[in-house]
């Protein structure tokens, strides 16, 4: 039974956000068991999810809300399946050790409250990513990942590596972001609804859309982006500059799973067709490659767990993209596997950077005697990596195979892939269980011994739950990996796992094919390494490089782009604002045709005429006039007959705000012109001039069109009948100009006056300040004048 129920789910995504606001305090006091207390957050979330983990077994969906945003139609919707279900069980469990993990492995830095602050944060995020149901939820929890993400990366922001890894994620993952949120508004508006669960309930609709290409390549940024593959899998390796916590979590159970959450979560309306078969192999199946070969490439123990990180990543997306129910199957096994396996790897090969002193793999050897629990939680998770019996590992890459193989089309190269990249991620696994332990002792920059209870609880747990999960394979099966199945394909999927093959078949060959390459090309891994070195230095440029010129490159365009359009000239800016306000203005209408109605010539009065007068002499006032001051006193005509029409039409309030407005803006134009150094007149050149007049046309001509516009519309008096009927009831007033005013656009007032006030001060300080010449001419009284001589010789000289 659940511990809270179903509602508190909003409760446990919250959790983490509050842990992160008293996280500092509670280092500060508790000092170094306060991992131990903080820890307590995630392992009741985790509790939380482990109660309806039962329940979704049996069929049931959950999906508490609660209002957010009412008036614009937003919630805080969640949905508990199968696939949330596994995510969040990962999230909060794996993060609990990662918790005490943080608290041994920051143990006296000075920050490591507002690392345990981060972490929270991220935590959090993550878990509403993969629980939201509201599609802007969802992105808004994305976001945040990639936010969390960049503290967390760049937590030692004194290094220029860190602070550059940390902007490199955050500019990748966040346009990515930004492609997905289109891509949730256009799926918004073909479906018509905001709830990811209603979407996947609205079958084939945007599989059959004409807009589905569009639809698939947005999400696929926004997925692609964030589970780094290829071209986009350079910035996950980087963000090995965090603190190995960080990494331990990130590569197992957080951020770059999520790109690979959505693309199973969306495979219901939008997997199974054939540009979706042919892309997400096609890029899964290359990052699987490229991943694992780079990962032979280092020394460095993180660097080797993050490419292969990348490279598993690929095989989930390669997996996802054939739409096969077994490969599916495999999909969702080694999702969890390599959960439980990565995390301890990541967490063993920080406790020895912690311990001895160094990750380089050529300064490691013999440290099975001074790290004897740490090199057993090692063999554990590497033996679960390399696809070994009796491990979770092992079972996952029998499904898989079974999954592609014998399917026809390009299941033979799939199969091949898989193959290859499986067999080079043992070698991978071994060189990290092994290589440091076995051997020759070698000296270490630090005196090796075996880490605290802190460094060693997450390491030891989940590797030995790699071997648990496997020996209880029909439960695993029952409970935690069939309804995530299910989830994926969009119906119930009932899954019975064994640990041991039922017959002898393909996929045992083929894991016997794979163990049998990846021991001998763990023979040869010094020679691999080599010759993977000299082949990327003779391939020379990649995506990472290419970051670094892509973000050189927009620095020099917005460079020069400003140069143009801010080039520090008041009259460049002007005349650009106005022009692309005329365009605004003019060209929707003449595009769309959508012009007013040409008004007739409407039936003034002698006096409604002689306003009009007025107001047309004071525009040719402005155009003849000779000084620049005679124009702007010219210009006040025009604000005085506006003031004579709201007077005439009964608002004499509004005519007397007019008159004062018009007045102060008059003397502040010419106060402000004595004050600067301009010339009397206007030497503008003729072309000038009537370039300027025919924007200043434009603007007006489109201002009245769309004037026009809104007068033929029919009239809606919601808004006026609210005001005449609560002015008097709820702000006590009958004048109902202003009760709007002072009540009802009370802080809009406050703005204005406010603006007016910071204007009063501007011009006061433009009066009060001296003509340059004035200045010179005028020297202080203390000051002694300097005598011709000196003078003389220091011009000389």
């Amino acid at each position: 039974m659940p511990l809270f129920g179903p509602e508190a789910t909003l409760f446990a995504v919250l959790a983490p956000f509050v842990a992160a606001i008293f996280a500092p305090a509670v280092t500060r006091h508790l000092k170094h068991n306060a991992a131990w207390v903080l820890a307590i957050v995630p392992a009741v979330v985790f509790l939380h999810f482990a109660g309806l983990a039962g329940l979704v077994a049996q069929g049931a969906v959950f999906a508490p809300s609660t209002d957010w945003a009412p008036s614009y139609g937003l919630t805080l919707s969640f949905y508990i399946d199968g696939l949330s279900s596994l995510f969040a069980l990962l999230i909060s469990g794996i993060g609990t050790f990662i918790v005490l993990y943080s608290g041994g492995y920051l143990k006296g830095h000075p920050h490591q409250g507002r690392f345990f602050s981060f972490i929270f944060m991220f935590m959090g995020s993550m878990l509403g990513l993969v629980t939201a149901d509201n599609l802007i939820t969802l992105f808004v929890f994305w976001e945040l990942t990639s936010i969390t993400s960049f503290l967390l990366i760049g937590f030692d922001h004194l290094r220029m590596a860190s602070r550059r890894a940390a902007l490199q994620a955050l500019v990748v993952t966040g346009g990515g972001g930004l492609a997905l949120l289109a891509g949730f508004l256009l799926i918004m508006g073909l479906t018509g609804e905001a709830n990811m669960s209603a979407v996947l309930a609205s079958g084939d609709l945007l599989r059959e859309s004409g807009a589905y290409p569009v639809v698939f390549l947005l999400v696929l940024g926004g997925a692609f982006t964030k589970s780094a593959q290829f071209p986009f899998h350079f910035w996950l390796p980087n963000a090995m500059e965090a603190p190995t916590p960080v990494s331990a979590y990130l590569h197992s159970a957080t951020m770059v799973k999520a790109g690979v959450y959505l693309l199973m979560r969306v495979q219901p309306v939008l997997g199974d067709t054939e540009l979706w078969t042919f892309v997400l192999p096609l890029f899964g199946g290359t990052t699987l490659i490229v991943g694992t070969l780079l990962a032979v490439r280092q020394t460095d123990l993180k660097l080797m767990l993050a490419y292969t990180t990348v490279a598993s990543l690929g095989l989930l997306v390669m997996l996802t993209g054939t739409s096969i129910d077994k490969a599916i199957e495999g999909a969702a096994l080694y999702l969890f596997a390599h959960s439980l396996f990565k995390g301890a790897l990541f967490m063993v090969a920080g406790t020895i950077d912690h311990e001895a002193g160094t990750r380089d793999i050529t300064r490691l050897g013999g440290l099975r005697k001074a790290m004897p629990i740490t090199f057993a939680a090692a063999c554990l998770a590497g033996l679960s990596m390399s696809g070994l019996p009796p491990f979770i590992g092992f079972i996952a890459k029998e499904y898989l195979y079974e999954g592609i193989w014998g399917e026809g089309g390009a299941s033979a190269l799939l199969t091949a892939t898989a193959v290859v990249g499986n067999a080079l991620m043992l070698v991978i696994a071994a060189a990290v269980a092994l290589r440091p332990f076995t051997g020759v002792k070698v000296e270490t920059p630090k005196h090796a011994h075996e880490g605290p209870i802190l460094l060693i609880a997450g390491p030891v747990v989940l590797s030995i739950l790699g071997l648990l999960f496997a020996l209880t394979a029909h439960w695993t099966g029952e409970t935690l990996i069939g309804p995530t199945v299910g989830s994926i394909l969009g119906e119930a999927h009932a899954l019975n796992l064994h640990l041991m093959p039922t017959h002898i078949g393909a996929p045992l060959f083929l894991s016997l094919i794979t163990i049998a390459l990846g021991v001998a090309l763990y023979l040869r891994l010094d020679a691999l390494r080599h010759a993977m070195f000299r082949l990327l230095q003779a391939i020379g440029w990649g995506p990472d490089k290419g970051f670094d010129q892509a973000i050189a490159g927009i620095v020099s365009l917005s460079t020069g782009v400003t140069r143009i359009v801010q080039g520090g000239r008041l009259q460049v800016y002007l005349v650009l604002t106005f022009a692309v306000t005329a365009l605004a203005l003019l060209v929707p209408p003449a595009l769309t045709g959508s012009w007013p109605q040409v008004p007739s010539v409407p039936d003034f009065r002698f006096y409604e005429w002689t306003v009009l007068a007025i107001a047309a002499a004071g525009l040719v006032a402005v155009l003849t006039a000779r000084t620049r001051l005679t124009a702007i006193v010219s210009l006040g005509i025009q604000g005085f007959a506006v003031a004579l029409i709201f007077m005439l039409f009964g608002a004499p309030d509004l005519s007397f705000t007019q008159f004062m407005v018009e007045t102060l803006s008059v003397v502040i134009l010419a106060l402000v012109m004595t004050r600067l150094n301009l010339a009397p007149r206007d030497h503008r050149r003729v072309v000038h001039r009537v370039f300027d007049g025919a924007i200043a046309i434009a603007i007006g001509f489109g201002f009245g069109a769309l004037l026009m516009q809104i007068t033929e519309l029919p009239f809606d008096s919601k808004l006026s009948d609210f005001f005449a009927e609560y002015s008097r009831a709820i702000a006590h007033g009958r004048n109902i100009v202003n009760v709007i005013i002072v009540d009802f656009r009370g802080f809009d007032t406050l703005g204005e006056i406010s603006v007016v006030m910071v204007t009063g001060l501007a011009v006061l300080a433009l009066i009060r300040v001296r003509p340059r010449r004035q200045r010179e001419d005028v020297a202080p009284a203390t000051e002694q004048p300097v005598k011709p001589a000196i003078k003389h010789k220091e011009a000389a000289s």
